[in-house]
């Protein structure tokens, strides 16, 4: 699943917060997009997902223009922060709230969730406790496994490992990693945790004032150590 961004600028204001003229994401790939606090990552998921409207320019998904069609939803699965959730259900209702909404029966869908069995940790289904109870790791852990309950082809996340202790946060890392690799699907994270975006992506992108200064393969010689010096010299 492809996708294209063209001419694309968000301003709040006096600040540009996304301005990229050309970038395309290949079917297939793990794409990791890294930054500072205010280097637009959030704000380029949410004009990608039509949640922000753009000033100029689109985001497309398998050609189709997200702010013009919402065909692109069938295979596109997100999960930003906790508006994604509906907090006055049980984590059982939700996916099956979701499960409904993408015509999966009951069945297919308790399949779906074995999956994630050992990142539930028997914390979250069968408890009958509102997602607005749980903690804040249990939510994220809703909302990722929520937003893979239909088998995206493309699935854009915004901090995978916010949250998580330190076993979730590899055991997320696997989740991503095996679904990726076993359906060819293609997954963009956000992530201030470089350690995790460098082990789980097949391409880095950097992010600064809503520009790309730097977008590579994760095959580079010396890469990480690179990134890393970015950082410690805009601290």
């Amino acid at each position: 699943m492809t996708l294209t961004v063209n001419h694309l600028k968000k301003t709040f204001r006096d600040t540009t917060a996304v301005d990229i003229d050309s970038y395309s994401i290949n079917e297939g790939e793990i794409v990791g997009i890294v930054g500072n606090n205010g280097a637009g990552k959030t704000t380029l998921f949410r004009l990608v997902l039509d949640l922000l409207k753009a000033d100029v320019g689109n985001a497309m998904i398998q050609n189709i223009i997200t702010s013009e069609s919402e065909d692109w939803k069938q295979f596109t699965g997100a999960f930003i922060d906790e508006s994604f959730l509906i907090d006055f259900l049980t984590p059982d209702e939700f996916f099956s709230f979701i499960s409904k909404i993408h015509g999966i029966s009951e069945q297919d869908c308790r399949c779906r969730l074995n999956r994630f069995d050992h990142i539930m940790n028997g914390e979250i289904i069968h408890v009958n406790k509102l997602i607005r109870n749980l903690s804040a790791g249990n939510k994220q852990k809703v909302g990722i496994i929520g937003s893979m309950l239909h088998n995206p082809h493309l699935l854009i996340l915004d901090e995978p490992f916010n949250f998580l202790d330190p076993s979730s946060q590899l055991s997320m890392k696997k989740i991503l990693y095996d679904y990726s690799h076993d359906t060819g699907a293609t997954i963009i994270i956000s992530s201030h945790n470089l350690q995790h975006t460098f082990d789980l992506c097949t391409r880095i992108t950097l992010l600064e004032h809503g520009q790309i200064i730097k977008d590579v393969r994760n095959d580079e010689a010396n890469l990480y150590k690179e990134i890393e010096n970015y950082f410690v010299c805009e601290s």
